[in-house]
């Protein structure tokens, strides 16, 4: 199981390949909060994400004979794009396996990375199937996107970067808030602040319509969604939280917070106007948790932004809908 001494040593492979993202705030952020507000932008990670951080600690801990051969992942879009840059940094093959209805710019952008994308349509195909056959016959290793302990490591080095940031600050006490699909990110920066800022609480953030988090959270059993799709923040889409995780939220994150998507679209159009940055929607819920649902959240607010690989048609929408 992932712990401190794993994320240490995660922090450690990812030197010199991983970014450490700022810690952004805005007085007028602040305003419309009404509290102190930081922003940690994963979105100006490597691929525009978090994912890149668990890439490249799973696939750097790969014995060199393993590694060599490949690898292979699941992925609608972020997962697929860091899996694919550590594999080409490393010179290895990847191939992702990505539903046929994802945004076009994450899959373009994944086969810019140098990956293989085998396309399937994930209302009649099995996803599952079509990578068992593939990795048989080319020997790869699978990359989970979330439920796989160095992966869950590699993510939070994040965690560790805003323990570091708060207290540059002077902040002891905090309310961290962070996207959540499958777990993995939350997480990893759960069990780094466990060990590193023990004053912090994070609470997962969610679409609504798509809370299976919160919802297994407040039933101390693992909920699923009922859909797999049909929502702007398909980021942080997936059916359940993973049998790993779960009991890590369980233990150590405080309630979680759904937001709607309008809610996501206006922090998406908030960070862009006031803090410079592009967020995608799901990578947005964080932000749009603090600012609209932070009356008990306490004083100072850490909102996440996980993501930046926003469809232009989407991000067009978020400028458009909420320009003022």
């Amino acid at each position: 199981m992932t712990d401190i001494a794993m994320i240490e040593a995660a922090r450690g492979r990812l030197s010199g390949h991983a970014r450490r993202t700022p810690l952004l705030s805005s007085s007028f952020l602040d305003d419309i909060a009404g509290r102190r507000i930081f922003v940690k932008p994963e979105c100006l990670q490597q691929t525009g994400s978090f994912k890149f951080r668990g890439a490249w600690s799973a696939i750097s801990y790969l014995p060199a004979d393993v590694r060599a051969k490949g690898v292979i992942a699941f992925s609608s879009g972020n997962h697929a794009q860091g899996v694919a840059l550590a594999a080409r940094m490393h010179g290895i093959p990847a191939v992702i396996i990505m539903p046929a209805d994802a945004p076009r710019i994450k899959i373009e952008n994944t086969r810019a990375y140098g990956a293989e994308v085998v396309l399937y349509d994930r209302a009649r195909e099995d996803r599952d199937e079509i990578g068992r056959q593939l990795s048989s016959e080319r020997g790869l290793t699978l990359i989970k996107p979330f439920d796989e302990p160095l992966v869950i490591a590699g993510q939070g080095t994040a965690g560790l970067e805003i323990a570091e940031q708060a207290a540059e600050e002077g902040i002891t006490q905090a309310s961290v808030l962070v996207p959540t699909g499958g777990g993995g990110f939350i997480s990893g920066i759960s069990l780094a602040l466990e060990a590193r800022a023990p004053g912090f609480t994070v609470h997962p953030c969610e679409p609504e319509g798509f809370d299976d988090v919160t919802r297994s959270l407040a039933s101390g059993t693992i909920q699923k969604n009922a859909t797999q799709s049909g929502s702007l923040c398909d980021a942080i889409v997936t059916p359940q939280p993973g049998t790993i995780t779960f009991p890590i939220m369980s233990r150590l994150c405080g309630p979680g917070i759904v937001v709607t998507e309008d809610e996501a679209l206006h922090a998406v159009a908030l960070a862009f106007n006031r803090l410079k940055i592009v967020v995608e929607p799901g990578g947005a819920v964080a932000l749009a948790a603090a600012l609209f649902y932070g009356e008990s959240l306490g004083e100072t607010v850490i909102a996440v932004c996980s993501g930046g690989n926003i469809d232009p048609d989407v991000f067009r929408l978020a400028l458009d809908r909420f320009a003022a």
